[in-house]
């Protein structure tokens, strides 16, 4: 028998899927450190010499550790305020659709695109950050 996830369950799974989505970026890193040959030693020191692609893929990686680090206390934020709104869900979902093409736009060097879902992914946070704000005064 299948069962719907619920709107809190949905907000903890977002949380565990936001962080897979942290390494999406790193398979076009590793991808591009293959290429130039991997350095065990110094694997930080080897940015430089990574094709453009790669760079830029290793930057959509470690941005994607400060977006979660804010949308995570958001999420868990709407979960503990129970909110259950379409507005709620929307910003949740926005979000994980966001993250995901980031670092696509920012690996092809679409600027306006990596903007765009930057802006997305910040407004759906802060979209949870309000909601909940919002029903602890009430």
């Amino acid at each position: 028998m299948a069962s719907v996830l619920s709107m809190p369950g949905f907000l903890l799974v977002s949380i565990g899927l936001a962080a897979l989505l942290v390494y999406l970026p790193f398979f076009a890193v590793g991808y591009g450190r293959f290429a130039v040959g991997y350095d065990q030693a110094a694997p930080r020191a080897m940015l430089n010499k990574l094709p453009p692609y790669a760079q830029r893929a290793t930057w959509a990686h470690e941005n994607a550790f400060e977006s979660i680090i804010l949308y995570a206390p958001a999420a868990l934020m709407a979960y503990i305020t129970q909110q259950q709104s379409a507005v709620a869900l929307g910003a949740a979902i926005a979000y994980l659709i966001a993250r995901t093409l980031y670092p696509v736009a920012y690996i092809l060097n679409v600027p306006i695109g990596r903007s765009l879902m930057f802006g997305i992914a910040n407004l759906s946070t802060f979209t949870l950050y309000f909601l909940s704000c919002r029903s602890a005064l009430m």
